[in-house]
């Protein structure tokens, strides 16, 4: 069962956002047991949808379907504005699994250096965005040597660098003290009123603009 909450949009200046993602039908099996079924819903520039729900609901399955990693599902993820536009969707995409993805023998630039190069986007900012999460003097130590807390903050740096339109986030507080919690917050805020959309998966709800799709449960919560 599926429940999907009504929703506010965050402000979004400048002309209507088109939708950029649309599922339908949607479901999902794993071990032969029903994560999820029916679920439906369109997104645009603006929106901020929390995908919620308990340990095993089908929460990092969705996000991985949606990112193109995870094919085993029934139903469509569509990405209507940029197939209209003859664009591949996956070049507007960032996705930020609830692991860190690193490299442990990498620095913490070296390792994002090796994402921009692999996804073909600049590396000017790097530092800077390390810095702005509290990493500076901490960008040429082996992420070995990195607390949980601080690898987490490594790939969340791409939050201000990655140019990608949409942001699939796979439990992005994970290992964050309270004031990353709330710089993270802050740049998800500020990312969909620049006419961003946010997924992310998390029981750390966000604010009333915030719609939430609560897996497992025939009864939703705001």
């Amino acid at each position: 069962m599926i429940y999907s909450a009504s929703f506010s949009k965050y402000p979004v200046k400048g002309p209507v956002q088109p939708v950029l993602l649309h599922i339908s039908d949607l479901a999902c099996e794993r071990d032969d047991r029903e994560l999820f079924a029916g679920l439906a819903f369109s997104a645009s520039g603006g929106d901020v949808v929390q995908v919620a729900g308990a340990n095993g609901a089908g929460k990092t399955t969705l996000i991985r379907a949606l990112a193109g990693l995870f094919g085993g599902y029934q139903g469509r993820v569509q990405w209507p504005w940029y197939q209209q536009q003859g664009q591949d969707p996956r070049q507007h995409v960032l996705y930020l699994g609830h692991r860190p993805g690193l490299r442990d023998e990498l620095t913490a630039r070296e390792n994002l250096n090796w994402w921009c190069a692999v996804n073909g986007c600049s590396s000017a900012g790097i530092d800077g965005a390390l810095a702005l999460v509290g990493l500076a003097g901490f960008e040429d130590l082996p992420v070995q040597q990195l607390s949980a807390g601080q690898r987490r903050r490594v790939m969340l740096s791409l939050l201000w660098t990655a140019p990608r339109q949409v942001w699939l986030l796979d439990e992005p507080f994970t290992a964050l003290d309270s004031d990353g919690v709330a710089q993270v917050e802050a740049r998800i805020r500020e990312h969909a009123a620049g006419g961003g959309l946010v997924v992310f998966s998390s029981h750390h709800r966000l604010d009333d603009a915030v719609r939430q799709i609560h897996l497992g449960s025939s009864e939703g919560r705001h």
